[in-house]
This record gives C-alpha cells, sequence and structure tokens, in this order.
C-alpha cells in the first residue's frame, strides 16, 4: 500500500483559491485558471488531484461544475472530485466524466439513502468527507456545524458501503499549523477503511510525519497552501513520501 500525495484545487468563483480555516471570505486567490493550475500540477508529476467546487459545496448548486469536469477530461493522472454533489445524477456526472472517485459530503450526513445508493452503484468509486471542528462534523462546504461527532458518524458512513475516507482538521485547514495526527489516530482506531489526511501541512517533514502513519491506514495527504506558497515542490513531496515508505517498509537487520 502506497502513500500519495494529492494537490488540491479548489474553485471558487471561477477562481483557484484556498480558504483559510474553512471560512467563506477568508479567499487568497492563486489563479484565475484552475484548469491549468490542475494540469501543471500533473506536468510537475502528481500522482492524483483532489479538486473541489467550494460554491458547490456551501450551496448544493454546480457553480464550477464545468471547470471540475474539464479537469477530469483532461487531466493525466486520477482526479477525485467534490463539491456539491447532493444527487446520484451529480456523482454520475462526475464520475462518468472520467474521475476516479466522488467525494461525498453533505449529502452522507443529510441523506442516507442517496449515499446508499451511490456506494450500492459505484462501490469503491465513492470516498466520503469527513470535515470536523472541535470533534464534530461541519456540513454545507464548512459553513453548518450539523452537532454530529466524527466518530459516531463513521460506523453509519462504513455500513453504508463507502471505500475510503477524507479526514479534514477545518481549524487547521489552510494554516500550514500542521497536521492533526491525534485526530487521525483517533479515527484509524475507528474505523478500517483506509484515510486520506488534509490540512494543516506546510513542510517536507509534515509529510513524513503523516506517511509514517501509512501502517494505521493513512494512505495520503491533500496539500494545497504549502504548494502554492512553494514551500516544496510535487516531486520533493513525493519523495519525502516515498522515502518514508520505503524506510518504514525496510527490514530490520540484525545487529543494526
Amino acid at each position: 500500500m502506497s502513500f500519495t500525495i494529492y494537490p488540491a484545487v479548489d474553485i471558487s468563483g471561477g477562481r483557484c483559491v484556498r480558504l483559510l480555516q474553512g471560512r467563506f471570505g477568508s479567499e487568497t486567490v492563486y489563479s484565475d485558471d484552475p484548469v491549468q493550475v490542475a494540469l501543471g500540477f500533473c506536468s510537475a508529476g502528481a500522482r492524483w488531484l483532489h479538486i473541489v467546487d467550494l460554491d458547490g459545496a456551501k450551496t448544493g448548486e454546480p457553480a464550477n461544475r464545468e471547470l471540475v469536469l474539464e479537469v477530469v477530461r483532461r487531466s493525466s493522472c486520477p482526479v477525485q472530485a467534490g463539491g456539491g454533489l447532493r444527487s446520484l445524477e451529480d456523482v454520475e456526472e462526475v464520475l462518468a466524466a472520467g474521475a476516479s472517485r466522488a467525494v461525498l459530503g453533505t449529502v452522507a450526513l443529510e441523506d442516507p439513502d442517496r449515499l446508499q445508493e451511490a456506494c450500492d452503484r459505484y462501490g469503491e468509486r465513492i470516498t466520503v468527507s469527513l470535515d470536523a471542528r472541535g470533534g464534530e462534523l461541519e456540513a454545507h462546504g464548512w459553513t453548518v456545524g450539523t452537532g454530529t461527532p466524527l466518530l459516531d458518524a463513521v460506523k453509519r458512513f462504513e455500513d453504508a458501503g463507502v471505500s475510503s475516507f477524507i479526514y479534514t482538521d477545518v481549524g487547521r485547514d489552510g494554516t500550514m499549523a500542521g497536521p492533526d495526527v491525534e485526530g487521525l489516530m483517533r479515527l484509524t482506531s475507528t474505523t478500517s477503511l483506509p484515510v486520506v489526511a488534509s490540512g494543516g501541512i506546510a513542510s517536507l517533514d509534515d509529510i513524513r510525519t503523516v506517511a509514517r502513519l501509512r501502517g494505521h491506514r493513512v494512505i495520503g495527504a491533500i496539500i494545497g497552501r504549502a504548494f502554492y506558497e512553494h514551500k516544496f515542490g510535487i516531486s520533493e513531496a513525493n519523495f519525502a513520501a516515498d522515502q518514508t515508505v520505503s524506510l518504514e517498509e525496510e527490514p530490520l537487520i540484525e545487529g543494526r
């Protein structure tokens, strides 16, 4: 089982942005052409992309869906896509365009029957985003607190048949304050499904820290602001992850 770095392409108002702690109105705009940003990550060696229609996540309307679909169609690497996927038709649209995974959030919390339908039809291609603040899940693009404890929801999503989880500590997202290792460990002790970490990664050491959790089924990390602010590049991130995994797998030599 490898460890994958996912560059994040978040779209709001047709532009590539990053939010701070999930707050709309805190956007930093990095490009007016999110498609070219995404394709640039692919050209730089990204092995996957993580793309989200932030406005769609907030409102449920596919505000930036065409841009998401264009990235999916043109990307040379696999894409997981989310943001505003509220219906089975929405899921079908992004998967039919070529997305490898559909990322569900609000609908998973608010419409268990719809989540079940998506899992029954697409199985391994459905992942659920667990966006938590203070241990409770948030919905509608991080704008609505649900009061649902994260760990209480996990079993319900597992039973529906989701393939994996994306865990975001919303309070760390966009801050480059480091990953939430404790939260990841609590989650992985509750679920047998693989988890992708998101939020707070600022350095190659942060990548190494999360990659060391691979034995706890943390299989990847989503990184946004650190790439956009040139803290490191795609190849450096991939190398740090690969090197960490290789060292973790290196057999113990007697006398060492």
